[in-house]
């Protein structure tokens, strides 16, 4: 891919292109933990208009899992069970900064959210998070009917790190056979520690190559680039997509995910599996998030929902 200049930037994002260019993130080990320790302070923070309780499960360590639990005000029942999984490379972030998300998810279907606090990178690689998230998932398929989850329409979703951890967590839980899962959600998903044309000399604000190598690097370890890189650690590495949940995904056309996830989403379709995609021009990494006051990022969020909602209506896994 070429430098992204301005023009090739959708107009809407121009401005706030031109802010986050003008202090470009640097990926360092200092800067990371320092901005966790900043997520930190969101900590049992959630929209008081959903429930919220924090849950703690064993590891086989001793240690303990952090679950972050989200219902409706008032109990439904027979609705879908929802793991969400939050972004930031595999090195940042935890749950509660994905309320928004979460309160949508729930306003449209009254289903129950669980959201781990799985395993950063910078404390533990792959496949700490991974078998995290598999944890989580275990938890709701056993807990989530008490909440009034309906056990055939389980959905995983997540944006960025943590939509490649949807991707590979849908392939391990195919595998292992004992969660069957009914939708997937990898949002602009991060799948691939190989290169690929968009995400080579990219230069696009927010996520750019230096910090997607860097990221990748810190979160595989020796698996990094490596011949034989489980795709349970880099979903895009899969080769058997049989099996798999239907998916909806988009993607910002100037971000260095552009190729894999449309390579992903292709790979299912190739296997008769329903895919909702859509490619959003001149979007760079994040933008429903970084500019969500804007037309574009109005309608991905809209295109999520409507793909959402559809779900909920016509997918089921028993």
């Amino acid at each position: 891919m070429h430098k992204i200049t301005d023009d090739m930037i959708h107009p809407e994002l121009r401005e706030k292109a031109r802010s986050l260019r003008k202090k470009p993130p640097r990926f360092s080990l200092l800067k990371t933990k320092l901005l966790n320790k900043l997520c930190r302070l969101l900590k049992g923070r959630h929209d008081r208009s959903i429930r919220y309780q924090q849950i703690y499960v064993s590891r086989t360590d001793g240690s303990k899992l952090r679950l972050c639990v989200y219902m409706p005000p008032v109990r439904k029942d027979h609705v879908p069970g929802l793991l969400w999984l939050h972004g930031g490379g595999y090195s940042l972030g935890i749950p509660e900064q994905d309320d928004d998300y979460i309160r949508r998810f729930i306003n449209a279907s009254g289903c129950v959210v669980v959201a781990p606090d799985y395993t950063l990178s910078l404390d533990k690689p792959y496949p700490a998070a991974l078998y995290d998230c598999y944890s989580a998932l275990l938890w709701l398929r056993d807990n989530g009917p008490d909440m009034g989850m309906r056990n055939d329409q389980i959905f995983i979703g997540g944006t960025s790190a943590g939509g490649g951890l949807t991707a590979a967590l849908c392939l391990y839980a195919r595998d292992q056979g004992e969660v069957p899962v009914a939708f997937q959600m990898p949002l602009y998903p991060m799948l691939d520690d190989r290169p690929t044309p968009s995400s080579a000399d990219n230069d696009a604000p927010l996520w750019h190559t230096a910090a997607n190598e860097a990221s990748w690097r810190l979160y595989l370890g020796d698996f990094y680039r490596a011949e034989k890189t489980p795709p349970y650690a880099a979903a895009g590495r899969a080769q058997d997509y049989q099996g798999l949940p239907p998916a909806c995904t988009f993607v910002g056309s100037i971000e260095p995910f552009h190729d894999e996830t449309l390579a992903y989403a292709e790979n299912l379709k190739k296997c008769g599996i329903p895919v909702h995609s859509k490619v959003y021009p001149g979007c760079f990494h994040a933008f429903d998030q970084i500019c969500p006051q804007t037309a574009v990022a109005e309608d991905a969020r809209s295109f999520l929902m409507e793909s959402f909602a559809y779900a909920v209506g016509h997918y089921f896994r028993g």
